[in-house]
């Protein structure tokens, strides 16, 4: 990860500390496997396909974003992912909630980073 060209960018006032990123995805990763493990395990008769679909989309989409915004230096791209992502969360939440009710709602902080996420994204790129 390229943290001396990230630290030469202008971000915003509500930027929080890098340090804070690590825990903080270490909380949300931890959700989101047990939201799709609990979905997985969840009996039901009901097609679980689409709700797989989107979780994969979704993490594919999760895993691109850091290379592109800080290997790439591409800001609009790593903006356009994001929004992607964003997305693909709110059809895997109400996939999942079609099957697991508890599942969808691990996921909602992930929801809320994300759109955090979007608004530090935006804003580094309006200020840069």
């Amino acid at each position: 990860m390229d943290l001396n060209w990230y630290n030469t960018l202008n971000k915003p006032l509500l930027n929080p500390p890098s340090w804070i990123f690590a825990p903080v995805w270490g909380v949300i990763y931890t959700l989101i496997f047990l939201a799709f493990f609990i979905f997985m395990l969840t009996q039901t008769d009901k097609n679980k396909k689409s709700g797989v679909i989107f979780f994969l989309v979704q993490l594919l989409l999760n895993f691109c974003w850091s290379p592109v915004f800080f290997y790439m230096h591409n800001i609009l791209l790593s903006l356009i992912i994001i929004i992607l992502l964003l997305i693909f969360i709110i059809l895997t939440i109400i996939s999942f909630y079609k099957i697991s009710k508890i599942s969808s709602y691990l996921l909602i902080p992930y929801l809320i980073w994300i759109c955090f996420a979007i608004y530090l994204n935006f804003t580094i790129m309006m200020l840069n």
